[in-house]
């Protein structure tokens, strides 16, 4: 095991190495100019070279890359261009709330669809069955910013404007009549920390429909997935076996079939909670959700050079790790697997 850590370690650092390479790389190919975004249209040109030249783009793109990488292997990751900010601190503040939107979204993808997955392999060639095929052929086709756009139309604009209710808000992370102290950054968690039970109720509201809108995509790969692996599982010796012991179709079902399928499970759901807490781009923009997404969304339209970076970094690291996690679950759910 010492010996796959070290190994996946090393693959951790080859991986930001060369996004940092290539991010660099892309960046000074993409047309557009930081200085005069930030300057605007009216800067003349005395204080775009000033500013070019204080900021060091002036450089050729080599010296600047090998000016950068200095600065991260310091754990500096340089300051934005917008407001001067320093990059660690911002993706600090914006990134708690994009892990709570994932993990909302994969709770709901995983809530709903392992058990869509096991009904639909349990009446395998019935209504039911192509009824859950279906659903998850819609749950994959459908773009997310087209989903987020209607479901804020038919339960949050439509109702208030008909009913005059307050269904569902139609963004942030909480009303501004809650003030809770922060402590994990969590809306969630600080709120039950703080024992403020309507502000926790009110955190659920915000995270409802955007969670929703996000954990529909990975909901319907799940469901597949469920489906196809309790379907090779359920028509295994051992599973005829434990029926002709007489066990119950619970036992059967969960204990022995669902256990045996949830390797392939298992891979989907950590794939996808790395691209969800990769950052939700189109979600949180819609639903004005203040995280990493979003906060890349603006550095890229700005040309933010150091907060791209920085952004691209931390969606790598979050890919890399979700993903060594879920290889220890491996061997955790399966003894017959072992890291040498």
């Amino acid at each position: 095991m010492a010996r796959f850590l070290s190994v996946r370690a090393a693959r951790f650092v080859a991986v930001l190495f060369t996004a940092t390479v290539l991010t660099r790389l892309f960046l000074h190919w993409i047309p557009g100019n930081p200085v005069q975004i930030l300057l605007g249209e009216h800067a003349s040109r005395a204080d775009v070279i000033r500013l070019t030249r204080d900021l060091g783009l002036d450089q050729p793109w080599y010296v600047q890359l090998f000016a950068y990488l200095g600065q991260v292997l310091h754990g500096n990751l340089g300051v934005s261009l917008a407001d001067n900010e320093s990059v660690v601190s911002k993706l600090a503040a914006y990134f708690p709330a994009t892990v709570e939107l994932a993990l909302a979204a994969m709770i709901i993808a995983v809530v709903v669809g392992v058990p869509a997955g096991i009904v639909a392999a349990l009446n395998h060639r019935t209504w039911i069955d192509t009824a859950v095929s279906v659903l998850v052929l819609v749950g994959v086709s459908v773009p997310v910013f087209w989903l987020g756009w209607m479901l804020l139309w038919l339960i949050a604009y439509e109702p208030t404007r008909l009913w005059h209710i307050d269904l569902l808000p139609i963004g942030g992370r909480i009303s501004l009549r809650y003030d809770i102290p922060v402590r994990t950054h969590l809306m969630t968690i600080d709120s039950l920390l703080a024992q403020n039970w309507p502000a926790f109720l009110d955190v659920l509201r915000h995270l409802a429909l955007p969670a929703i809108t996000l954990g529909t995509i990975p909901m319907s790969i799940i469901a597949k997935m469920t489906r196809a692996g309790m379907l090779e599982v359920m028509q295994t010796d051992y599973i005829r076996t434990a029926r002709a012991k007489g066990l119950s179709s619970f036992a059967v079902v969960v204990h022995h079939g669902l256990r045996n399928a949830l390797i392939p499970i298992v891979t989907i759901v950590g794939l996808q909670t790395g691209l969800l807490l990769g950052g939700a781009v189109l979600t949180e923009s819609i639903f004005a959700w203040p995280g990493v997404g979003r906060l890349a969304f603006e550095a890229i339209s700005n040309r933010d050079y150091p907060l791209i970076n920085g952004t691209i970094l931390l969606f790598a690291a979050t890919f890399v790790t979700v993903n060594l996690v879920v290889d220890v679950l491996y061997a955790v759910l399966n003894p017959r697997i072992r890291y040498a």
